[in-house]
């Protein structure tokens, strides 16, 4: 059994609030995150396509550009918020990405678009590493499961309620669509600017190697890059709800019941997976146990074809795993991290996870280009999911994933004195002891 307390009962509303404000706020600014990207992000190809006349070539360049300045500066983000703390990179990824996004309403031509692309990708690798270290620093080790359980619902949230938002404005106009998100980041801002407490500034502890320190702890650390590398193979799994399932689906109604369902699952199975699997399991059987449902997802449409029951039995499934997954993954982050550096190692883990990404789409791609849909696309997504089961459970069967013991605090030794006092008498005790 896991030795994380079991979460409370109670619905999402209910838990959350037997957080700290801070934590509170945590979580309503990941469902604001989400909302105004998901708002804005999946009709804006659209909008470069048809509403300006873009060429597919620079369509894909801006997307690509997005996608490549998060990616690429999620270390860097992670490292500033252990430096800075975590409230100024909170803050500063908020403001830059409402000034992104209200780019976008306004640009034209292909540098200007470019450079909102670009500001409001690296506005999510300045806040997302701080936010999460954010989050496990202020739930604590007891809570940290149940917190990211709930993050995860908050996140999930975000998803189902953006596109139905972003339909509904962009059928009046994109450009009300960009004004919206940007009005939402804006107020998102002001909030925590004013609400959210200091923390962080881990710097403060590093003694006198600064950087250096910060940066030869993270890399050096060898198990940690094996457990990115392993959990890698979760993130090109997941993100097929974004390429191969669509792909498979065909048209838009199966595309959107896709995201609903995988949505609608997280929503009201997260805290009951995450309540289960901490009664009964520990963290790294957990992890292995997401691992394997995620490749077994994709056994459903080798079995059923490209048929709408194959695609939603296999969305809903990997919705369960992501659900099983997350909560132990971000936490084994924080237990491998030692408490120290947090948000530099969530920024190097979302760094690796973001070129795996890259890596498993290509090779997904070239798959479904030389077989078509044949079995031997989802065999091989579903062998990826086994291959890093079994590469997690080595690591844990070594112990490995465990948490290691506190360091042993360092005794405090009394200050010499040049002009001792009078010795007394054996047997009179020191006024100055208890």
């Amino acid at each position: 059994m896991s030795t994380t307390a079991a979460p409370p009962k109670g619905g999402i509303w209910k838990q959350s609030r037997t957080f700290e404000p801070a934590v509170r706020l945590l979580f309503l600014n990941q469902l604001t995150i989400n909302l105004g990207f998901y708002m804005l992000m999946p009709f804006l190809a659209a909008h470069l396509a048809d509403g300006l006349g873009m060429a597919a070539w620079a369509v894909g360049l801006i997307l690509g550009a997005r996608n490549l300045s998060q990616q690429g500066m999620f270390l860097i983000g992670g490292a500033l918020a252990d430096r800075l703390g975590f409230k100024p990179l909170i803050v500063a990824g908020c403001a830059l990405r409402t000034a992104g996004f209200g780019a976008l309403a306004f640009a034209q031509s292909l540098p200007v678009l470019l450079a909102a692309s670009l500001a409001t990708g690296l506005a999510g690798a300045l806040f997302n590493p701080a936010v999460r270290a954010f989050l496990a620093a202020e739930a604590g080790e007891a809570r940290r499961v149940e917190a990211f359980a709930l993050f995860n619902a908050y996140y999930q949230a975000g998803i189902l309620l953006g596109p139905l938002a972003g339909v509904a404005l962009t059928g009046v106009s994109f450009r009300l669509t960009c004004g919206v998100a940007a009005v939402l980041f804006a107020g998102l801002t002001l909030v925590q600017l004013r609400h959210l407490p200091v923390r962080g500034r881990e710097a403060d502890r590093a003694g006198g190697d600064g950087g250096r320190g910060q940066f030869r702890t993270v890399l050096a650390h060898r198990t940690f890059w094996l457990f990115s590398l392993a959990m890698t193979g979760s993130y090109v799994l997941s993100f097929q709800v974004y390429l191969a399932l669509p792909l498979a689906a065909g048209g838009t109604g199966l595309t959107t019941a896709l995201f609903v369902v995988s949505a609608l699952v997280a929503l009201a199975g997260q805290l009951r997976i995450t309540a289960w699997c901490t009664a009964r399991l520990p963290r790294e059987r957990c992890l292995v146990l997401g691992l394997a449902l995620m490749g077994a997802a994709f056994l459903l449409p080798a079995a059923f074809g490209r048929g709408v029951v194959g695609l939603l039995l296999c969305a809903a499934v990997l919705a369960v795993a992501n659900a099983v997954l997350y909560p132990y993954e971000m936490d084994t982050v924080v237990a491998l991290s030692r408490g120290r550096w947090v948000a530099t190692h969530y920024g190097l883990y979302n760094t690796v996870c973001g070129i795996g990404i890259t890596l498993g789409n290509l090779g997904t791609g070239v798959l479904l280009d030389v077989t078509g849909w044949s079995v031997v696309p989802w065999l091989a997504l579903c062998a990826v999911g086994v291959l890093c089961a079994g590469a997690v459970a080595l690591l844990a069967r070594g112990g490995r994933l465990a948490a290691p013991p506190p360091e042993p605090p360092v005794p405090s030794v009394p200050p010499v004195t040049s002009n001792p006092p009078k010795s007394p008498k054996a047997s009179e005790p020191d006024p100055g002891t208890a």
